[in-house]
């Protein structure tokens, strides 16, 4: 599946054959993902990238996931997607990462508003969320930006290697998608 945006932008549902080049940015981005992301100790090698696009076909089979490669200029630059996504209740969750030498670009902000689009027209979900660690500025930007509604904290979300970090918690209607677009 792809989504394509106005810009130099493509969202490619991820694929086994991405697992050299997804590594190969995780591994170069390593240092600078490390300050939010909790996993990259467990990204060791291709086989981990691997394991984990298995994990992400899974989770698209069942339709409890849906994870993209950010392509920019035909270049993979990053990942973003539904980390979950709840049928029932017609809701997801979005989770992404952008290596550094692409940040600056507008590429996440451009990139949340398709998969907004997607949530909403295709998937017909009734809410989105974004949940990032309370200090991460740059991550927070995006929903702020995107007219997302600070909805809480959750108090010691998540270990990250030394020491818990709280999210916030963002929410989108899709009532109030539309009145934005």
């Amino acid at each position: 599946m792809i989504i394509t945006t106005d810009n130099d932008l493509t969202l490619r549902t991820i694929t086994l054959e991405d697992a050299a080049a997804v590594f190969a940015l995780t591994d170069a981005s390593r240092d600078y993902l490390k300050e939010w992301l909790p996993w990259l100790d467990y990204t060791r090698n291709i086989a981990d990238t691997t394991a984990y696009i298995e994990g992400c076909i899974k989770g698209h089979e069942t339709n409890s996931s849906l994870s993209f490669v950010i392509l920019f200029k035909g270049d993979i630059v990053g990942i973003a997607g539904f980390n979950s996504i709840n049928p029932n209740n017609k809701t997801g969750t979005i989770g992404y990462w952008l290596s550094e030498g692409a940040q600056g670009h507008g590429i996440m902000t451009d990139t949340v508003k398709a998969l907004l689009q997607y949530a909403f027209e295709v998937l017909q979900l009734h809410k989105v969320e974004i949940r990032v660690a309370e200090g991460n500025q740059k991550s927070r930007a995006i929903p702020e930006r995107l007219g997302f509604v600070k909805e809480g904290t959750i108090r010691a979300a998540e270990w990250l290697y030394d020491h818990y970090v709280d999210h916030v918690v963002y929410g989108l209607l899709v009532s109030e998608w539309q009145q934005r677009k």
